[in-house]
């Protein structure tokens, strides 16, 4: 079983990477538009958080060098998403941003790190309680694209839900559950197999709404989604 976990892992690695580099065509968009527009940082600032701390996770973990390097792969490229995303913001959604960037990716971080290694002496108590930390964050960051089914839902349009994050997260979700049930990391399980869940959810309304009438005249008037669309 060991031989099989440690092929399930690999395989989660390539999925994971193709999820850190999923969004590579919106923030393409974004730096050719010079406009951010309506697309949401939230998703990659949960991301670059979650990443940073599975990081730890595999680093205080005995045998889970797979998930501290992938992760560590991940914290790297999130950490270029959001810069990008900080650049090109509008200056009335800026503090707003790198408050949330702050806090979530600099604050919370450092106090989890440095609370799990003050409050627990023994690497084994250290493991256990960031593996809740990260388990948690990991749902976090599973239902993160969640926070633009507002705007699909009212425009009637897919055009700023990114289909390759969710596509990638519902596949993640799933490899990574199989993992966990192998090596019997109920971390690991908890929180995959509700990425598998929410991935799903997902998908089933960018499906629903791929080909719907989008109402663009109606939300332009609102500011909810541009005139001009991004160039691709």
């Amino acid at each position: 079983m060991a031989d099989l976990s440690f092929f399930v892992g690999v395989i989660g690695n390539v999925i994971s990477v193709l999820v850190f580099l999923s969004p590579v065509e919106t923030f393409w968009k974004i730096v050719k538009g010079r406009s951010t527009q309506d697309y949401e940082c939230l998703p990659y600032i949960c991301t670059l958080m979650g990443s940073s701390l599975w990081t730890y996770y595999g680093i205080v973990t005995p045998g889970e060098y797979l998930v501290s390097t992938v992760n560590g792969f991940g914290a790297l490229a999130e950490s270029i998403y959001v810069l990008i995303f900080l650049f090109f913001v509008p200056k009335s959604r800026f503090l707003k941003t790198i408050l949330v960037v702050l806090a979530l990716n600099v604050c919370f971080p450092l106090i989890a790190i440095l609370g799990t290694r003050t409050a627990f002496g023994d690497a084994n108590s250290r493991s256990t309680s960031m593996g809740f930390i990260c388990a948690t964050l990991n749902i976090i960051m599973y239902g993160s694209p969640l926070s633009v089914i507002k705007t699909v839902v009212t425009t009637r349009s897919v055009q700023f839900m990114p289909f390759w994050l969710s596509f990638f997260l519902f596949l993640n979700g799933a490899i990574w559950g199989v993992y966990a049930l192998l090596v019997h990391d109920i971390f690991l399980l908890v929180p995959n197999g509700m990425g598998f869940l929410l991935g799903t959810i997902q998908l089933l309304i960018y499906a629903y709404y791929r080909n719907a009438r989008p109402n663009v005249e109606d939300h332009e008037e609102e500011g909810l989604i541009p005139s001009q669309p991004l160039l691709s």
